[in-house]
């Protein structure tokens, strides 16, 4: 028996979108969760009986109920807020309707014994960038020094004690913190990664109102952008210092910087894929830097980070592909 895919995400995720319509196009039985549509438009029972559990979940109005014994490969890809069939709840009861929802829609993921791509639990403890930079210099990756922090002094002491340059980023959402919010709401865009010149160390007791990550600024030749699904590796080359607005952060769409489709010496490679394994997941991005001598040097993995926007680039890449196959062939094993 073909069993289903759950994909898990928000209605507004053109990854989701594209993968799944590759999934349907090959006929693959799938069931999309998204979460700024639950619980309102959902239904879903758990029940323990006889010393079993057993799980369903359906659209609400829909007559058929998926039993969850029958997802084979589970894709966590983006949150959302939920949603619930009353718009009209006091703060409190907003409040424990969020909670009681998210116990609940927990309760059924973690029981599914499965393939994942993004299993909540190992996505949690693949995001902290303290954590990552002592796992990869363990792993044989050279890493920049860096420093968290909100001291002022010690920012002072760190820049004072390093060569070259330092820069400033962010440590958890680029964005501030605005993807959660309205746009009305929004009072900044985003967070580039910023070189920390001296009229910003003048306002360095900023720092004290909450905690700040600095980084050694590393020289780069060009940058490696490396995605790993299932077994499959994606390494981009980014031509970052071919523009001056991509010189320090390459995240700057607006300069047509030239992508390119690389292939990583094999350590390396092994060396990216093991990163990603060690956290128990099957999809990682990772950034690195090659510097003017050719020494590689680790930045961060995005656990769940986006790749979209790399295929558009590198149009021979076909993610979207690799995702639906690696989820099927994940789906087909268990």
């Amino acid at each position: 028996m073909t069993k289903t895919i759950l994909i898990v995400t928000n209605s507004q995720d053109l990854h989701a979108d594209l993968v799944a319509a590759r999934l349907n196009a090959d006929k693959h039985p799938l069931f999309r969760l998204d979460l700024d549509h639950f619980p309102r438009d959902f239904q879903t029972c758990q029940w323990f009986a006889n010393g079993a559990l057993h799980n369903k979940i359906r659209r609400r109005g829909d007559e058929a109920w998926l039993d969850l014994a029958e997802v084979g490969a589970v894709w966590i890809r983006k949150p959302a807020e939920f949603t619930f069939l009353s718009d009209e709840l006091a703060p409190q009861e907003l409040a424990y309707a969020k909670l009681e929802a998210e116990h609940a829609l927990f309760s059924l993921l973690y029981t599914l014994d499965c393939y994942w791509i993004g299993h909540p639990l190992a996505l949690r403890g693949a995001q902290w960038k303290g954590e990552q930079l002592k796992r990869a210099a363990s792993m044989g990756f050279t890493v920049p020094a860096s420093l968290i922090t909100n001291a002022p002094q010690q920012v002072v002491a760190f820049r004072d004690g390093i060569a070259g340059d330092m820069i400033f980023k962010s440590l958890s959402d680029p964005m501030l913190g605005g993807d959660q919010l309205a746009p009305e709401q929004r009072s900044a865009g985003a967070l580039r990664t910023t070189i920390v010149d001296d009229d910003m160390m003048r306002s360095v007791e900023a720092v004290g109102q909450l905690h700040c990550h600095f980084q050694q600024y590393i020289p780069k030749q060009y940058e490696l952008r490396v995605t790993v699904i299932g077994e499959r590796v994606f390494a981009a080359k980014i031509h970052s210092q071919d523009d001056a607005r991509t010189a320090v952060d390459s995240r700057d769409m607006s300069a047509e910087i030239r992508y390119e489709a690389v292939s990583l010496p094999a350590e390396l490679q092994r060396r990216c894929v093991a990163f990603v394994r060690s956290y128990d997941l099957n999809y990682g991005a990772l950034d690195l830097i090659v510097t003017p001598d050719d020494q590689v040097v680790f930045l961060e993995n995005n656990p769940a980070g986006q790749f979209l926007y790399v295929e558009q680039l590198i149009p021979e890449f076909r993610m979207i592909a690799a995702m639906a196959d690696t989820l099927a062939e994940g789906a087909q094993w268990h």
